[in-house]
């Protein structure tokens, strides 16, 4: 018989332990419990506070870009995206500044659509991989090493410890964490979805599963890579200074070069897919 659960508690460190003790198994996977508040004041509260004008558009692709971290709340329905979208377009000082935000909301809502025609074959291969490998040749478990985050590259490693932390990643950090496990560590696209779902806050099948594809090149006409150059140019100072002393070697060069290295088996220009699918 089914019971209602507590929702009276002194402090958040009690409702904290609460739930653990009724969710062992998710207590168990990871004992991280994000800052992030949930609920209707709090998603309003970053409504008013997130930019969508032209600062936005020009800043989101930075780890310390002015990104509005309403995802989680999009994802659970506690803010729906006709009324982001609106506040957006009412709250930019002109109208056509939004539109970068809000081209990212329709990316969210095509993925829904999508999601709604494949259902459960969300999990399958949409198209054959374009890596020049097949799919069976994709290891199919995550490595410890990986979900641990002590892969020894640092850039990779903080996102890791990043993601189990806090429950969230900028959509940066998550292309270059999903490009890492599919192309230079040859693991499906699943086993980095199914892990993402893991963690994210804003997770959900559609969003994430059809992202990690467009990496892999499954849903997409090419793979996502990246060089070192890309990473720093994005990451402001984290990473400055003598690659090796981080991991770095195997990002350094150029898109060619990389290529070359990730994808022997066909040719691939220069040219790199730049982020489109952003987390609000």
């Amino acid at each position: 018989m089914s019971r209602d659960m507590r929702r009276d508690f002194a402090s958040r460190e009690e409702l904290v332990a609460y739930l653990q003790q009724e969710f062992p198994q998710a207590a168990q996977r990871s004992p991280h419990v994000s800052e992030t508040r949930g609920g209707r004041r709090a998603a309003e509260a970053r409504l008013r506070a997130a930019r969508y004008g032209t600062e936005y558009e020009r800043t989101r692709n930075h780890l310390d870009g002015q990104v509005s971290r309403l995802s989680p709340y999009i994802r659970y329905g506690v803010l729906g995206l006709n009324e982001v979208r609106e506040y957006a377009l009412s709250h930019a000082q002109r109208r056509f500044e939004a539109e970068k935000f809000v081209n990212e909301l329709g990316w969210r809502d095509y993925f829904q659509r999508v999601y709604r025609e494949l259902g459960d074959d969300i999990w399958e291969d949409v198209e054959d991989y374009k890596t020049g490998f097949p799919a069976h040749s994709y290891r199919q478990e995550l490595p410890e090493d990986i979900r641990q985050g002590q892969t020894g590259v640092r850039f990779i490693d903080d996102a890791i410890r990043e993601l189990i932390e806090t429950g969230y990643l900028h959509n940066h950090q998550r292309m270059w964490l999903a490009a890492y496990v599919v192309h230079w560590r040859r693991v499906c696209w699943q086993a980095g979805a199914r892990w993402f779902l893991e963690h994210l806050l804003d997770g959900d099948p559609a969003s994430n599963n059809l992202s990690w594809q467009w990496v892999a090149s499954t849903f997409s006409t090419k793979p996502y890579y990246y060089n070192l150059e890309n990473v720093l140019q994005f990451s402001g100072d984290r990473y400055r200074g003598t690659p090796q002393n981080f991991g770095h070697e195997a990002f350094v060069g150029t898109y060619e070069q990389i290529a070359r290295r990730l994808f022997p088996n066909i040719t691939l220009s220069d040219e790199h897919h730049e982020p489109r699918k952003g987390r609000r």
